[in-house]
């Protein structure tokens, strides 16, 4: 199993202190926690897209630049690429020099996005926004992969024998779908054969299943090889330590400040107590050996190689919350590591044969 460290860059008040710092500290944070997941040995480290309050992740590629330039291992992931609200040929040229820069190191996780004034903001509707999504991976794809391209769009100028630069580092890069609540995301991963991520934070289990047994139907109706897949997963809170009465202490307060939030803003509750939250989300609170059992009945369900935890304190405290991604470093990970399989394909960079390579291939099948 591999492990995502992931943030979406949340700028409000702290849940627990009400301290909100600026938005330059905001960024500091993030940068300090992405060197830290290398450190700590997460597989990979995801920065979110959102266009509208409370986020500051409007800019995903230029973050995940500048961590290129501090790190020399994880892997950078978009956590996701709101493909709805972009050209794909302005998308394609950053994402390609983000790879370049960062060794190709990168991964995308596409999505559609969420969220009434990031849509008002770029004139996208929800009646069209899907199909926005589709043409635009759809012209991405093949940007990715031909040095020249057609195509008739709807959503943005047509294109005709298109050069687009720079040429990709990778070839192609990994595209991951990320996957919610509706099944158009999980169409067109399984259409192309692209592994898909599935959000897996807001209810319980048994929605995010029912959208992977549907992937998996729909891959296999596209003449895929059922061992291809590959299944990521989020989760709504990470707070490990030695004991799970010590865990829950911990995390109170984060919980309840949040409930408050959410009832004084008007956002659904679904689990009305800590309690109840850090058993049927998919929360890992507790000791390190509730964490590995809830990961293990999460995989029973969803069949997932990859895992998503919080790169942020999120109210705990950056003292306790690194204590927490050390400890569920030290003991959590190397037991699921052993027990479940990595994604069936290689976490290196997928980089074209040299043609010294070529060469030393062909005199040996000669």
């Amino acid at each position: 199993m591999k492990f995502l460290a992931v943030t979406l860059i949340v700028h409000r008040p702290d849940p627990v202190t009400g301290i909100l710092t600026s938005a330059h500290d905001r960024f500091r944070e993030v940068v300090g926690n992405a060197v830290l997941a290398e450190e700590l040995g997460f597989d990979g480290f995801g920065v979110g897209e959102r266009h509208e309050r409370p986020f500051l992740s409007s800019a995903p590629t230029v973050v995940l630049s500048h961590v290129a330039a501090l790190t020399r291992r994880i892997r950078l992931f978009t956590a996701v690429t709101t493909l709805s609200l972009l050209d794909p040929v302005r998308a394609y040229e950053d994402y390609a020099t983000l790879d370049h820069l960062s060794e190709g190191r990168l991964d995308l996780i596409i999505g559609k996005g969420n969220g009434t004034a990031q849509r008002e903001l770029f004139h996208v509707t929800p009646e069209d926004q899907w199909d926005r999504n589709a043409e635009s991976y759809e012209v991405f794809r093949r940007l990715w992969r031909e040095e020249k391209v057609t195509a008739a769009t709807r959503f943005r100028p047509p294109l005709t024998d298109a050069e687009v630069l720079p040429r990709p580092y990778q070839q192609p890069v990994r595209v991951w779908h990320g996957s919610a609540t509706s099944k158009e995301s999980v169409d067109l991963a399984a259409r192309y054969g692209d592994p898909l991520f599935s959000a897996n934070v807001t209810h319980p289990v048994e929605p995010y299943a029912e959208l992977v047994r549907h992937y998996r139907e729909r891959w296999e109706h596209h003449g895929h090889d059922p061992a291809r897949i590959a299944i990521g997963a989020g989760t709504a809170g990470l707070h490990v330590a030695p004991t799970s009465q010590q865990a829950l202490a911990a995390y109170r307060p984060v919980f309840e400040a949040n409930l408050a939030f959410a009832r004084r803003t008007g956002l659904p509750v679904v689990f009305e107590t800590l309690e109840d939250f850090a058993e049927r989300s998919s929360a890992l609170i507790g000791s390190p050996e509730q964490v590995i059992d809830k990961v293990h009945r999460y995989h029973e369900r969803l069949g997932h190689t990859v895992l998503h935890v919080h790169a942020d304190a999120g109210g705990l405290g950056d003292r306790r919350h690194r204590h927490s991604l050390e400890l569920f470093q030290s003991a959590v990970v190397p037991v699921l590591r052993r027990s479940i399989p990595d994604p069936p394909f290689a976490w290196a960079p997928a980089l074209p044969a040299s043609p010294t390579t070529r060469s030393e291939e062909g005199l040996a099948h000669a």
